[in-house]
């Protein structure tokens, strides 16, 4: 839900039926333990929205992942594509005082390993890798989909954020960036999961729920 907000995208329980796959019933569920414990809302256009305790419970715990995939790849030398589900598994049973101490070793870094701010309000939009016109300089800036299976096949194929180059090939299968380590292709499904800044950047278009989701279907996997 908080990266349904963050990407601009209508918080509606269809929208989170297709980011997290579950049935309609279950998410209905889902949203109503919310409302009953106070951390969301229903608009009268049947839309979500969180309640002031509800996004500063989402918001921590967001930018506790964050921290904590920084302080896996900064500090302890794991990959970024590894980092993910180590993360979430660590953030249950983290003490105030280690996050503390996490928050301090990983210094000013302001952004995930996979792009996603840490610190709330630094978001760039940017465009999405699949929409930008061959010839354009692009940046990554970070990965929409951190499903890990996913992260193995961008690492494997040299993208990360802050990579620069120029968007050397663009078809209907796949999207290629050329930077000063070589060529950097991926499929077109999923160059739609990557935000990159681009000149010239292509008319802005938000993010899907489904990008969420890895599919070896919709991504060719």
């Amino acid at each position: 839900m908080f990266w349904l907000e963050e990407a601009g995208l209508p918080m509606t329980g269809a929208n989170i039926s297709r980011a997290m796959q579950l049935s309609p019933p279950t998410v209905h569920e889902m949203v109503g333990r919310l409302v009953d414990d106070g951390y969301v809302a229903r608009n009268p256009n049947k839309s979500l929205t969180f309640t002031e305790s509800g996004r500063e419970h989402a918001s921590h715990i967001v930018r506790r992942h964050r921290m904590i995939e920084r302080f896996l790849t900064d500090v302890l030398g794991i990959p970024w594509d590894e980092v993910h589900e180590e993360a979430e598994r660590i953030e249950h049973a983290m003490s105030p005082v280690l996050e503390e101490r996490m928050r301090a070793a990983i210094g000013d870094a302001t952004t995930c390993p996979h792009g996603h701010p840490i610190v709330e309000g630094i978001r760039e939009q940017g465009s999405l890798l699949a929409d930008v016109a061959v010839g354009a300089d692009v940046t990554v800036l970070r990965f929409e989909n951190e499903a890990e299976e996913l992260l193995h096949y961008l690492r494997a194929a040299g993208l990360e954020p802050g990579l620069d180059g120029k968007l050397e090939s663009s078809d209907p299968d796949s999207v290629t960036i050329r930077s000063a380590e070589g060529n950097h292709e991926v499929s077109r499904s999923v160059a739609e999961t990557v935000s990159v800044r681009a000149d010239p950047a292509p008319p802005p278009r938000a993010a899907i729920p489904e990008q969420l989701v890895l599919s070896s279907d919709r991504y060719g996997r």
